[in-house]
């Protein structure tokens, strides 16, 4: 019964929200996609010919609207889920924190990838610390391995959620990466602990 209760009002919820709405309307998979136009709109991160690497990328809004503002561009998407096919994009279907995954990713770059970004998280328990210092873990593993595979002056955009992780992960940041800022888009829900971290230049 609850269960029933819980879906309903996630249902009631969808529809009533704007960024749900608006994303059927733009031909958008998933509402995740606002997050990243506001974090482009003013960190100012894609432009056209860039070599962009999307983990955790189902069901794929991320990728959309980089296919679209990145012309001429190579865009690796990577998801344990297949996705369905997207304009500009290579699609790696594979575990991201397998080296295998990671190799196959390597093969495919013929430089320096400009934009590495994550809006990875585990499947929640419902028990908001361990969801965070788990979905941390996550971030972490993406932000190491950018620094493998980024161009100097490249960028690293991840989800975090506020919780036990948040200042390691802010701390690594900074050990990797020049500039280090913290964003909590509109899009993202307001009773969501998520935020996203943007780390820009390499050390």
């Amino acid at each position: 019964m609850k269960k029933n209760k819980i879906s309903k009002n996630w249902v009631n919820k969808q529809r009533r929200d704007t960024y749900v709405r608006q994303s059927k309307v733009d031909g958008y998979r998933a509402r995740s996609a606002y997050k990243l136009i506001e974090i482009d709109e003013k960190f100012r991160v894609f432009k056209g010919g860039m070599s962009v690497i999307d983990v955790g990328a189902a069901p794929g809004s991320w990728s959309q609207y980089v296919s679209k503002v990145v012309k001429n561009g190579k865009i690796i998407s990577i998801d344990l889920k297949k996705m369905e096919p997207i304009k500009n994009t290579i699609q790696i279907i594979g575990d991201f924190t397998e080296t295998n995954t990671q190799n196959t990713i390597k093969k495919n770059l013929n430089k320096g990838s400009d934009v590495v970004m994550s809006d990875m998280a585990v499947n929640t328990t419902g028990i908001k610390n361990i969801d965070s210092i788990q979905t941390g873990e996550l971030c972490k593993e993406a932000m190491i391995f950018s620094k493998e595979v980024m161009a100097e002056n490249g960028v690293f955009i991840s989800k975090i959620f506020m919780g036990g992780s948040f200042n390691e992960i802010v701390a690594l940041g900074k050990k990797i990466f020049k500039e280090v800022k913290v964003f909590k888009p509109k899009s993202s829900r307001k009773d969501s602990k998520e935020s996203f971290i943007i780390c820009k230049k390499l050390r």
